[in-house]
């Protein structure tokens, strides 16, 4: 009778063992697809940011092409005073509308290269959660087998004590 109880204080125990491993499984499960949207979040920025790096750059050419034009015609039209201060003027600010736009475009470019080294990080997160998760699905796994084992026994030994 005592060797009955031990072995339902073990189905017990195991049992508990069980839910506790199944509460971490699915906590590991919540914390993978957790970072799975941040990480879609994270490309998802980097793709807002390319793109606008890529616009910005655009725009810094066609800023640069423009302030070619106007030195050509600033050159040209040395003769006309008024009209080539006035184009100096333009230049100027175009030529602040380009550092700005320079500047833009450095900055966006840190933004990718932080947001990338983020998802990297995430990345790395995942994986890790996904090895932890693994390794409890084995320890699981095991878990699940040794219940059946010993529940197998305790009924051998129920078949046992009920022939005797």
């Amino acid at each position: 009778m005592a060797a009955l109880e031990g072995i339902k204080q073990r189905m017990n125990a195991l049992r508990l063992e069980q839910e506790e491993t199944q509460a971490k499984y699915e906590e590991l499960q919540g914390k993978v697809k957790t970072l799975e949207q941040e990480n879609l979040a994270k490309e998802q920025e980097i793709t807002s940011l390319s793109h606008k790096n890529q616009l910005l750059e655009a725009e810094v050419e066609k800023h640069e092409g423009t302030i070619k034009e106007l030195k050509i015609t600033s050159e040209e039209s040395t003769q006309h005073g008024t009209q080539n201060e006035s184009l100096q003027r333009k230049l100027q600010l175009l030529e602040e509308e380009a550092e700005e736009s320079d500047k833009n475009l450095r900055e966006t470019n840190e933004k990718l290269r932080q947001t990338d080294v983020k998802a990297g990080h995430y990345e790395r997160k995942v994986q890790a959660l996904e090895s932890s998760r693994d390794q409890w699905e084995e320890k699981y796994e095991e878990m699940a087998k040794k219940y059946a084992t010993i529940k197998k026994e305790l009924e051998d030994f129920q078949v046992e004590i009920g022939n005797i």
